[in-house]
């Protein structure tokens, strides 16, 4: 295994674990407005809506990343052949 590919490797295997603890951090934000915190009754979203938000781009970002990468490591391992 090159050490491109093994960077690539540990690449992909760090954006799945960031995939889930962000993932998993939202899940535990909704959770909040279940088990019934106050929320304020201002204009606008709630402070829990726009970090609920925020989390979920992150999620995303890192899948794409990881998608990305995989991508390029096909495309490499085609263009090896």
């Amino acid at each position: 295994m090159s050490f491109m590919t093994l960077f690539a490797v540990l690449l992909i295997v760090a954006l799945m674990i960031a995939t889930f603890v962000t993932l998993i951090m939202g899940l535990i934000n909704m959770t909040k407005s279940v088990r019934g915190e106050a929320e304020s009754e201002g204009e606008g979203p709630s402070e829990r809506a726009l970090r609920s938000n925020k989390l979920m781009w992150y999620r995303i970002y890192f899948q794409l990343g990881a998608v990305l990468v995989i991508a390029l490591l096909l495309f490499a391992a085609g263009a090896n052949r």
